[in-house]
């Protein structure tokens, strides 16, 4: 299994319990979304499959590795393989696009190469057709500052596409996109995913987006797995469960396979 959760729970320093006993394993080359109310622990989960957060109990397994019993240095390595999509990308606002995605590198550069990058970009085509996949190379010199949320949640996708992790994680990746680009988004990340044989996981608050892009469905709430299933079987009584006294902008759609769906991962 390249994630294996068992009976993990998570409790934040404010005293809030973000996951209460969760037993998950997603194997190789899986494609994986995650979907829930607000406040259900679908971020703090993911941040704890990238090794950023630490459990309070259980084990964790990534790649194959007890990430929490190797040496900070191992971990360190573990966490290059790792890919993890911010919904609010953590970027300079002063920094140029192009040496923000070749920061996806900078976990597996020294750090002479990665202070050099600083300075001057090494590596500008690859950058450049990481940002072509997500029609954004015309913004390759452009300053962070000047783009729309929309666009830089595209260059924090470009940066772990550049990357090339083994795992990728994405924690509500297209939600400062209209509609439109969300899907096209979304059919970049899974295509990616399929071609280079990488374990992709997401969370969508958009439940018609994990419904068309995804075979495998997990319905988290109140940090606990309320289902894991294939998209095909999830109903609109589960969905009406899962979402429960959460106010939603539109009724959750009709189950994926009673309406014509974009072609999954």
């Amino acid at each position: 299994m390249t994630l294996h959760l068992t009976q993990i729970s998570l409790t934040h320093a404010n005293g809030v319990q973000a996951l209460r006993g969760v037993d998950l394993h997603i194997g190789a080359r899986e494609q994986v979304a995650i979907i829930g109310p607000s406040g259900a622990g679908k971020s703090s989960l993911l941040n704890l499959l990238a090794t950023a957060l630490r459990p309070g109990d259980g084990e964790l397994q990534v790649l194959g590795e007890r990430a929490w019993q190797l040496s900070a240095g191992q971990r360190q390595r573990l966490r290059a393989r790792i890919g993890l999509i911010h919904q609010s990308p953590p970027l300079p606002p002063r920094q140029r696009v192009v040496t923000a995605v070749l920061a996806g590198k900078l976990g597996q550069w020294g750090l002479g190469k990665s202070l050099l990058n600083l300075l001057y970009p090494l590596d500008i085509p690859g950058a450049r057709a990481a940002l072509a996949r997500l029609d954004l190379s015309d913004k390759l010199f452009t300053q962070c500052q000047q783009l729309s949320g929309g666009q830089l949640q595209r260059v924090g996708i470009a940066r772990v596409l550049y990357q090339a992790p083994e795992v990728l994680l994405a924690d509500e990746p297209v939600s400062a996109m209209d509609p439109v680009l969300a899907k096209h988004t979304l059919s970049v990340l899974c295509s990616h995913a399929r071609e280079h044989n990488v374990t992709l996981v997401a969370s969508l608050h958009a439940v018609e987006l994990a419904l068309a892009h995804f075979s495998r469905i997990i319905g988290l709430r109140d940090g606990q797995i309320l289902f894991d299933l294939p998209a095909s079987a999830v109903d609109r009584e589960l969905l009406d469960t899962l979402y429960a006294n959460e106010q939603l902008e539109r009724s959750p759609p009709p189950p994926a396979h009673l309406s014509v769906q974009i072609p999954r991962c």
